[in-house]
């Protein structure tokens, strides 16, 4: 657990290596990346500022350089190309993934395997039949950016600190995920009461606008910038901290589910307690019957886009 390895470094995984090698979790990490040169200058780059942090050496490597990696983020990728459809984006990128799995499966089955590249919970999916690892050592970083993205916003409106707000985004990561208010509370105080308290007047009206704001998030930051990767870049810090502590914390990432709330042969994001072993166990949190059908509504639509695949 003391070398992490970063497969993919484009924008979310060159800021993944970054704030992993800066956190102080780890003494080496290793980047691999299809263009060796450009692997090479985001290692010389980020060493050159280790200095200010704890000792951490980064450099650019081979498949077989992951060998003695505990954790391996897997970053890499195709994007969108100008009228391709979903389908044949997911399909390009199981053709990468598969080729990674290969090369990585024959050096390494021991490591856990963090995957973050989009559609995660589908890739997520493919990686776990891919490799035959165990289950819980193949895991997507789910919605753990999404949860926390909720946690800020409802912060901000109630002036509190996102810390202090305890509450959940679960199922697919993107357009069907939905969140979880009926147990959403601010350290122990219903959400509900907490809004009256602080003279919301319509807090069902102001929820549904931060939710949809939630899901909404990357389409507004890719208009704005053309990608999102710094807060994926420190989710993911905090999911490898869960598990290189191996603190069994309580975080919404990606993996197989089997039987909880009805669901089977998927990945989706649900409240997981995370340790070295990658998810130990995945949560049956109170759901209303409305939270229920909306999350076995996202694990359909991840089913339905499978079958598409050929």
């Amino acid at each position: 657990m003391q070398k992490c390895g970063v497969i993919g470094v484009g924008f979310v995984g060159a800021t993944c290596a970054y704030t992993l090698a800066v956190s102080g979790l780890f003494s080496e990490v290793v980047l691999v990346d299809m263009n060796q040169k450009k692997a090479e200058g985001e290692a010389a780059d980020i060493n050159h500022g280790v200095s200010f942090a704890k000792p951490c050496f980064v450099r650019a490597g081979k498949y077989a350089d992951l060998a003695e990696c505990g954790l391996i983020i897997i970053a890499a990728g195709a994007n969108q190309k100008p009228g391709e459809t979903r389908i044949e984006l997911l399909n390009r990128n199981r053709v990468i993934l598969s080729s990674i799995m290969e090369q990585l499966t024959a050096v390494n089955k021991n490591a856990v395997l963090l995957i973050v590249s989009n559609p995660v919970d589908v890739l997520t999916c493919m990686a776990q039949q891919l490799s035959g690892l165990p289950a819980g050592h193949v895991i997507g970083s789910g919605t753990v950016l999404d949860t926390a993205r909720l946690k800020y916003l409802v912060g901000q409106k109630l002036g509190v600190d996102s810390r202090n707000v305890h509450a959940f985004i679960i199922g697919e990561h993107g357009d069907s995920e939905l969140a979880v208010w009926s147990s959403a509370n601010i350290s122990g105080v219903d959400l509900d009461d907490y809004c009256r308290i602080t003279g919301v007047t319509d807090p069902t009206a102001m929820l549904h606008q931060i939710y949809e704001n939630v899901r909404d998030a990357a389409y507004s930051i890719i208009e704005s910038k053309g990608a999102t990767y710094y807060g994926i870049g420190m989710a993911v810090r905090r999911i490898a901290e869960a598990i290189v502590r191996d603190e069994h914390s309580v975080l919404p990432v990606s993996s197989m589910i089997q039987g909880h709330y009805g669901v089977d042969g998927i990945c989706l994001g649900l409240p997981s307690i995370v340790g070295k072993n990658g998810v130990e166990a995945v949560l049956d949190i109170p759901l209303s019957a409305d939270e229920l059908g909306r999350l076995q509504s996202s694990a359909q639509k991840m089913k339905a886009l499978i079958k598409q695949l050929h």
